[in-house]
Order: C-alpha cells, then structure tokens, then sequence
C-alpha cells in the first residue's frame, strides 16, 4: 500500500527512476515538446520547473547544480541560453500538460508536456511584453486614509475662523477697549508723578531715623568705665 506517498515511483527504481526522468528532460529541452504518458509527463514537471527557475541565475554553480542532475552540456547550454531568456520574467509554471487520451496498444493514458512560452498558437501572451507588477505599501493607504478627512475639514475650519475675527462681537468690542486705555491712561501717569514726588521725602526721613556712623550706641563695658 502506498498510503501517504506522494511519489510516483512509475514502477521503477529510484536509479531506473532519475535516469527516465533525466532522459526525458534532456528530450524535453531539445525539442519544447514531447509526448509520453500522463504519469511521466506529471512526474517530468515536478522533476524539470525547478532545474528550469536554477537557469535565471546563469551562474558556475547554477550549472553545477543542474549538470549533476541532467548529465548533458548540450541540454544545460540550450537551458541556460534561448529558453532563459524566454522564461525570464514567469515566476513559475513554465510547464505544460495537456491529455491527448489512451494509446491503443496497452490502453495508457498519454498527455503532451511542452514549454508554455515556446507555443505561439496556444498561447495568447505570445509576443506581448509583461509589465512589472507595482506594489504599494499598506503604510501609504493607511496614513491616506486617516490624513483625507481632516484635508476635507480644513476648509471648513478656515472659513469658522474667518467667521469669528469677522464677527459683528469683534468689531464691537476693539473700541471699547481702546476708549477703556484711554480713560486709564492719565490715572496712571497721576499715581507715577505721585510717587516722583513723594521719593525725596520718604528718602530724607530714612535718613534722619537711621543712626549716624559717629553715634554708635556704647556697649556695657564703656559706661562701667565712665
């Protein structure tokens, strides 16, 4: 029972298993297209996106990596140049399978796997140059959205304020404020001259309470002497 497996074995071992799937990926790069049965093709797929996402970065190691599994310089060339540069901007999927029904002999079902990219009939983004998908930050719309409602109010705000220095109460009330200084005005400079003129006199009577230098008061030890 193969309860949990998600592994097709396709009856094989697992060496018999890697070089099938070698094979018919060195197939499938050579040509864009092959036809096998439903099972394989399946398996190929899982086996051959991610060798195919390792040629973008067309690095030494990248061609190590996918070397040691394909065993082929012809395959890793042909991987490495055209089909890179045509696969470059999908992020994934470059792979596709197609069922084309039972073979007569044995009754299997068969399927045709090929490059999405290299079928110009089947695909209708052929030829068309995908644009750089843009991303905004959740930050932006956040700070907008709070930042909105209070530049709609400010109008409104400005105009309260104009209201308010416009108001019939305003205007009344700078008269009377400037009548209420004047009327205040000489009563201040009257208890100003008032105080000019009582300085000398509150000067000249600190002077005559306050002891002269010469007239010290005599201590204890001075009157016991006289």
């Amino acid at each position: 029972m193969r309860h949990g497996d998600k592994v097709n074995n396709l009856g094989r071992t697992a060496s018999h298993r890697r070089a099938l799937l070698a094979n018919l990926a060195i197939s499938l790069i050579e040509h864009k297209r092959i036809t096998t049965t439903l099972a394989k093709a399946k398996a190929l797929r899982q086996y051959a996106e991610p060798l195919i996402t390792k040629s973008k970065d067309n690095s030494t190691h990248s061609r190590r990596v996918v070397f040691s599994y394909l065993q082929n310089k012809d395959a890793v060339t042909e991987l490495f140049g055209p089909i890179a540069s045509k696969i470059g901007d999908r992020p994934g999927g470059y792979l596709r399978v197609i069922k084309l029904g039972f073979r007569r002999g044995d009754g299997a079902e068969t399927a045709m796997i090929e490059f999405v990219d290299f079928n110009e009939v089947y695909n209708p983004n052929a030829g068309k140059t995908r644009a750089a998908k843009k991303t905004r930050r959740g930050g932006a719309r956040k700070a907008a959205a709070v930042v909105a409602p209070a530049v709609e109010e400010a109008p409104a705000v400005v105009e309260e304020v104009e209201e308010v220095v416009a108001a019939p109460e305003v205007e009344e009330a700078a008269p009377v404020v400037e009548a209420a200084a004047e009327e205040v005005a000489p009563a201040v400079e009257a208890v100003a001259e008032t105080a000019e003129e009582a300085a000398p006199e509150v000067v000249a009577e600190a002077t005559e309470e306050a002891p002269a230098a010469d007239e010290t008061p005599a201590t204890d030890e001075e009157e016991k002497k006289d």
